[in-house]
């Protein structure tokens, strides 16, 4: 009897999968590890009555591969698909960056015991934090802070943004709270300016983070960019190269199953680096050239 995708159990897939990265990806100390979550436009069918699938995945910044994903349970969201996520990976001595939705002090925990360190973004879903960082570090002080900072200034096709990255220690504001929070060791707070052209600038954008690593302002910088790498390089190859919003398969766990077929396709194409182009040239030559082909399932 043949088995196919549909039928396949979507969580003896899931396990290999990130029982395979921990045998061929060694994660290096400090390394970001991104985890966010991706909705599947195209698995949503109503005939069935199926919602859309949501993926949650966690991503070596460094390297661009994608560790391990776990799919929420309907009528559920990313804080409990978060922990199931975490026990499958290998973080040991990796900065662990999650936004606001995985600002939560259970996940906060897991994320030590595994061996690593968190940077988590804080929000209004976390009030008495929101409240402490609003109080400590109003924007003028933001501005004008003497302690460790660190300034970026980009400007890309007209558009010019520049950020402010600030860090302390636990400040008074936060004593109480350094207590709920396990590891608590830096506080951080990035404020950025948008300029279009001469337009005057945008209101300034203010984003707070904890964490249990002694971080600077620019370790703090240059870890809050590599969090975005997981849209910038996941998601959006999912949707463009790969094209995974387009795809209206429904059947069984055929979804599911398919998500993660796409997951290990990309971590393929990412790991060859003798071809130089993008992934849709990638998977365009592996077509055709079966000696390509076989470099690429050599990674």
């Amino acid at each position: 009897m043949t088995t196919t995708l549909a039928d396949r159990d979507a969580e003896q897939l899931q396990t290999a999968f990130a029982e395979w990265m921990k045998s061929c990806h060694d994660v290096t100390e400090g390394a970001v590890v991104a985890i966010d979550g991706k909705t599947l436009r195209g698995s949503y069918c109503r005939g069935k009555n199926k919602g859309a699938i949501h993926m949650v995945s966690a991503f070596s910044a460094a390297n661009g591969v994608v560790l391990g994903q776990v799919k929420t349970a309907q009528k559920s969201n990313e804080i409990t698909a978060i922990p199931e996520l975490l026990k499958l990976l290998n973080l040991q001595g990796c900065l662990v960056t999650i936004d606001a939705m995985g600002c939560q002090k259970k996940i906060a925990t897991q994320v030590l015991q595994k061996g690593a360190d968190y940077l988590l973004s804080v929000k209004g879903n976390q009030p008495a934090l929101a409240a402490a960082f609003e109080t400590a570090f109003p924007i003028t002080k933001v501005a004008s802070f003497s302690g460790d900072s660190y300034i970026t200034d980009e400007k890309n096709r007209g558009r010019q943004e520049t950020r402010y990255h600030i860090v302390s220690e636990i400040t008074e504001e936060f004593q109480e709270l350094s207590y709920e929070w396990p590891g608590l060791k830096t506080v951080g707070v990035v404020m950025s300016f948008r300029q279009e052209g001469d337009e005057a600038p945008e209101e300034p954008m203010i984003r707070y983070y904890i964490s249990s690593a002694e971080l600077t302002a620019k370790k703090l910088a240059e870890a809050a960019r590599q969090h975005w790498h997981i849209e910038a390089k996941l998601h959006w190859s999912l949707d463009v190269a790969l094209r995974e919003d387009a795809c209206k398969i429904h059947r069984g766990q055929a979804g599911e199953n398919l998500a993660r077929v796409r997951h290990i396709a990309l971590n393929y194409l990412k790991g060859e680096k003798s071809f130089k182009g993008g992934i849709r040239r990638k998977q365009k030559k592996a077509a055709l050239v079966e000696t390509y082909l076989a470099d690429i399932l050599a990674v």
